[in-house]
């Protein structure tokens, strides 16, 4: 017999992450916005000591983990929804909320997944761009302009903004989700990132949630911890919303290391990962003084621990300047996969202060190749 796709799939193609240095020897990773200093120390004896669980399923429900997570934010578990990493959430969120043939509004460049997603759902997919001489930032304006043009059955929002590192106020979400809401959209916010950035709190939508109607926040364990080998994250949302995205996840979802893993972490280390955000914001600043005085079109000074700048001036686009850092040893994220007008761009995240000196002396490295 002939087989046959759904006719959603025919064109889709497959989605480009970083954090692939790991498969190459000798090369250390900038692709990736991980958490530098890996995970805390105290979770692998939390993990072993949990081994003996793994006989059994996991707790379907997933309630201590999801309690944990709502005394953090001050919400209780009936407004936390577990998932395989925020992937899941990502996945499940217009299988819920969006019927197929509905529209949705992305900003352009972010993460790519959510494009996939709604694609996969047979779902419209607008898109906003984010311009350079606005900094990569929502234009207010410009986003009204679009939201009142048509009706669109959700809103996705990245804050930082992947691949740009671009951070919007509290004060402009809140406007956003409100006047969403008049509309009648939804507002998916993507904070995975949040939990690294220094004002995390003066930005963060999180502990908010109940008070809006159309509002989901995702968030993740993989990037604020460094560990991406395991698949747990959450979305916070209001009661009802939270019911809903309850009924399309998988049976036992989240395995019992994962969870046992997520609770210690919320409860215990969350001062880890603030830490980790002060050290890379006192970092990014030094990191980029010393790329500006080497002539490197490093932009302007981060929101955020990670860069998004073009290397066009350079006379290379994104390929050509990442194959020139895996020579030095470096891999930093090509971003033409972000879309047509990206192919010049680069990301590449801040770590600790001797592996930022090795990544400013091999930029020092291929900028003097190139002028001898």
């Amino acid at each position: 017999m002939q087989i046959e796709t759904r006719k959603e799939l025919e064109s889709l193609p497959s989605t480009v992450h970083g954090g692939q240095g790991w498969k190459l020897d000798g090369v250390e990773d900038y692709s990736q916005n991980l958490n530098p200093f890996g995970p805390p120390k105290d979770l692998s004896s939390i993990l072993a000591d949990s081994v003996k669980d793994t006989g059994h399923y996991p707790d379907a429900d997933c309630m201590s983990v999801r309690k944990a997570i709502a005394e953090h934010y001050g919400l209780g578990p009936e407004n936390v929804a577990m998932g395989a990493g925020s992937s899941e959430i990502i996945r499940n969120f217009p299988q819920v909320f969006i019927r197929p043939g509905e529209s949705v509004l992305i900003p352009t460049p972010s993460f790519a997944e959510y494009t996939q997603q709604c694609k996969i759902a047979g779902v419209h997919v607008d898109n906003i761009i984010l311009k350079a001489d606005n900094d990569f930032r929502l234009d207010r304006n410009e986003l009204f302009s679009m939201l009142e043009s048509k009706h669109y059955a959700a809103l996705y929002i990245c804050n930082p903004n992947n691949p740009t590192g671009r951070v919007e106020k509290r004060e402009k979400l809140i406007e956003i989700v409100r006047r969403c809401d008049e509309l009648g959209t939804m507002v998916f916010l993507d904070e995975t990132l949040l939990s690294l950035v220094a004002d995390e709190s003066l930005v963060s939508l999180s502990g908010m949630v109940r008070d809006f109607s159309n509002l989901i926040v995702a968030h993740s364990f993989t990037k604020s911890f460094a560990i991406p080998g395991m698949r747990v994250g959450f979305a916070l949302a209001n009661d009802k919303i939270i019911k809903e995205m309850d009924k399309v996840r998988l049976p036992w979802n989240v395995g019992t290391l994962e969870q046992t893993a997520a609770e210690h972490l919320v409860r215990y280390d969350i001062s880890y990962v603030s830490e980790a955000a002060n050290t890379m914001r006192r970092e990014s600043k030094v990191m980029h003084s010393e790329l500006e005085a080497l002539g490197f079109p490093v932009g302007p000074l981060s929101d955020s621990f990670f860069y998004f700048t073009s290397v066009r001036e350079l006379g290379m686009n994104g390929a050509a300047f990442q194959k020139a850092m895996l020579r030095e040893g470096i891999m930093v994220r090509d971003c033409a996969s972000f879309g047509p007008g990206f192919e010049d761009y680069v990301r590449f995240c801040v770590k600790d202060s001797a592996r930022n000196r090795k990544f400013v002396e091999a930029v020092h490295r291929v900028l003097k190749s190139m002028s001898d």
